[in-house]
């Protein structure tokens, strides 16, 4: 009796997993038949997807490089610098 089952679950098991090939089979061909429409819209999602990412990744390197000490320092020296000139040459050109 134990013969019996033993070798029934081994065939239950062996069937299961010749199931599970035939219908990856079958799945891998219905994916191969794709249209070439599908093809140009797959890929467009793809490229509308990677630029996405690229655009939220620029953005946030150009929101950091703005914040960063460094470029808030020079904005302020020139427009530190561009006040003296304006001051200067109001003095210098004064309205008669």
């Amino acid at each position: 009796m134990f013969l019996l089952q033993s070798t029934f679950k081994m065939k239950l098991s062996i069937a299961i997993a010749v199931l599970m090939l035939v219908f990856a089979a079958h799945t891998d061909a219905q994916e191969a038949e794709k249209s070439i429409e599908d093809h140009f819209t797959e890929f467009g999602a793809k490229l509308k997807e990677f630029t996405d990412g690229i655009s939220v990744k620029t953005k946030d390197v150009v929101d950091k490089v703005g914040d960063s000490e460094f470029v808030t320092k020079t904005r302020t020296w020139f427009t530190e610098q561009f006040d003296k000139l304006k001051t200067k040459m109001d003095e210098t050109f004064q309205k008669q």
